[in-house]
């Protein structure tokens, strides 16, 4: 199963409350409507610190890379990125496959 692991930073000027409140309220509805997708989490930092150079990670599980292309080539892919896209500074996505040290 492919992992994607994004790294997100906010807008120059967004706080980190506003950031928040988009990454766990406002843009959740649009990732889960991503095609094939099969788990979906997003952590968000504790404590404003503009040194950071992330302020959340976003996490999504696909079968394989080809369903990962497939979602984001839908309307509900594009407009998930767009959203992203206009809400962060940065973004670094990295496709891994996880491995489960301690469960």
């Amino acid at each position: 199963m492919l992992k994607v692991i994004s790294l997100l930073k906010r807008k120059e000027g967004m706080s980190l409350e506003a950031f928040r409140q988009w990454a766990l309220e406002e843009h959740p509805p649009l990732g889960k409507k991503l095609p094939g997708i099969r788990h979906y989490r997003m952590s968000v930092v504790l404590e404003d610190d503009p040194t950071l150079p992330c302020d959340a990670v976003s996490e999504f599980w696909f079968d394989d890379n080809d369903a990962r292309v497939a979602a984001f080539g839908t309307p509900q892919g594009k407009a998930a990125a767009e959203d992203a896209a206009s809400h962060c500074s940065s973004r670094v996505h990295l496709l891994t496959e996880e491995t489960v040290i301690i469960e």
